[in-house]
């Protein structure tokens, strides 16, 4: 294909705030999770797509396989879609009072 440009997994963007590897990054539409540190107006790289542990709300109780959504407010990751951006499944279950949990990161929705 004479058109194709990359797999897009992993997408280099100007970093709109510092980011440190590891953070969760919304920039428009667009979610991914930094592969390095960058400070405002650096180039990042965000990885789309792949398993990631990431913080959550204490009080959620998440299921396998629940859609989970990244709330911009705190940088955490919830079962509560209103007002937050849809970015992945859960692939393990994590309780009522758990840190984090298992995300499969969709790439796009």
């Amino acid at each position: 294909m004479k058109n194709f440009v990359q797999a897009g997994e992993n997408i280099t963007v100007t970093a709109a705030a510092a980011a440190t590897s590891g953070d969760g990054v919304k920039i428009g539409s667009l979610f991914g999770i930094a592969a390095g540190d960058a400070e405002t107006g650096d180039p990042l790289v965000l990885v789309t797509a792949g398993v990631f542990d990431m913080p959550k709300v204490a009080a959620d109780d998440i299921t396998l396989g629940a859609a989970i959504y990244w709330r911009s407010s705190d940088g955490l990751v919830t079962t509560t879609a209103s007002g937050n951006t849809k970015v992945g499944v859960a692939v393990t279950a994590a309780g009522n009072g758990a840190a984090s949990v298992r995300v499969r990161l969709n790439g796009a929705f």
